[in-house]
């Protein structure tokens, strides 16, 4: 990120970013309606009556142990991320149908400088994960909330929540300042990453894919249009992303951990690595890092606050939400943040 102007809802031309989304994204140009084609959609269900009718075949594949592994952590990652991608895929589409525009002008201040953090503070109000933060921070940018204040409520969302910071307390109960630790630090993150965006961000780095009119159907029916089209698009990432997460598991030994434990630097560079290639949900990660009794409490929570912010599947759903030029620049930065902070608070609190 090296260009240094201010970034405001005001200064995007959202019409033409989906105008160049539905030219250049993956459906192509708009077809006339009527005619016949086949979407996400169709091909969801077709690989689904594959895998019924050669369930005997692949159930052969995923005999050995580390297939069983890969298998095993790829289902999980799934099912723990799916009730919350749902949900705020619903919550998105409310706010893109029901909620109108002048209500965003009310509820956050004027200045960007204030939304960001007004905006992470608000991330304590949405009961899950990292996964339904992405549609929603998506559907905020486009209701005209300044992209510094929805990327802030995305990455403080899943991690300073109360379902999360309860978790925490429950998997530390001799150390309840780790939950303390934990949100103080993702929200100081999260803030610092809305103003870094609004000094350095650009506008057409921000890519959202291009979204059915809605302005022309009844609200049931843009209800209908708009979650349909950003669990398509969303959970097809969050496929891929729990894939690259089962794969690293596999791949990775548990003796390399044990190795890591004794330097304090390598140790938390370590855990910071393990937290993006892992992907656990934010809502389950405070009793992995609990388990991981070997490293420092300090290392431990820069996992804590890595993960709800940089993973692998959280960088492909981001990808898929607003772009490859936004996501190879915003998960870098965010990382390097999130283990400076993570390791100061962990320094001074632990």
């Amino acid at each position: 990120m090296n260009a240094p102007r201010a970034v405001s809802a005001e200064d995007i031309d959202w019409t033409a970013q989906l105008e160049v989304g539905a030219s250049a994204g993956p459906a192509g140009p708009q077809r006339t309606r009527g005619a016949s084609r086949v979407g996400s959609l169709e091909v969801l269900a077709a690989l689904l009556v594959l895998l019924v009718v050669f369930r005997g075949p692949l159930s052969g594949l995923v005999s050995g142990a580390r297939a069983q592994t890969w298998t095993t952590v790829f289902v999980s990652v799934l099912v723990q991320a799916a009730p919350f991608l749902v949900f705020g895929v619903v919550l998105s589409a409310v706010i893109a149908v029901y909620v109108p525009r002048s209500f965003w002008a009310k509820a956050l201040p004027r200045h960007p400088a204030l939304a960001v953090p007004a905006a992470s503070l608000a991330g304590i109000a949405l009961p899950g994960c990292e996964c339904g933060s992405v549609p929603i921070a998506g559907s905020l940018i486009r209701r005209g909330v300044t992209p510094a204040a929805a990327l802030a409520f995305l990455l403080a969302a899943p991690a300073i929540n109360p379902i999360v910071l309860t978790a925490t307390v429950i998997a530390f109960p001799g150390n309840p300042e780790m939950a303390v630790a934990r949100g103080a630090a993702s929200l100081v993150v999260a803030v610092a990453m809305g103003w870094l965006w609004m000094r350095l961000g650009r506008t057409e780095w921000i890519r959202l894919p291009h979204r059915p009119d809605l302005d022309d159907l009844s609200r049931a029916r843009a209800f209908w249009a708009a979650c349909r089209h950003d669990i398509m698009h969303a959970g097809g990432f969050l496929v891929l992303g729990a894939a690259a997460a089962a794969t690293i598991n596999v791949l990775v030994p548990d003796a390399w951990l044990q190795s890591l434990a004794g330097n304090p630097v390598v140790s938390v560079l370590a855990l910071a690595v393990l937290a993006v290639l892992l992907s656990i949900c934010s809502e389950a990660d405070a009793f992995v890092a609990a388990s991981l009794s070997q490293f420092s409490l300090t290392s431990r929570l820069v996992f804590l606050v890595v993960g709800p912010m940089v993973d692998l599947k959280l960088i492909s759903m981001q990808t898929g939400m607003f772009g490859r030029a936004f996501a190879w620049r915003f998960a870098p930065a965010t990382f390097a943040a999130a283990v400076l902070v993570g390791a100061a608070f962990g320094a001074v609190l632990l």
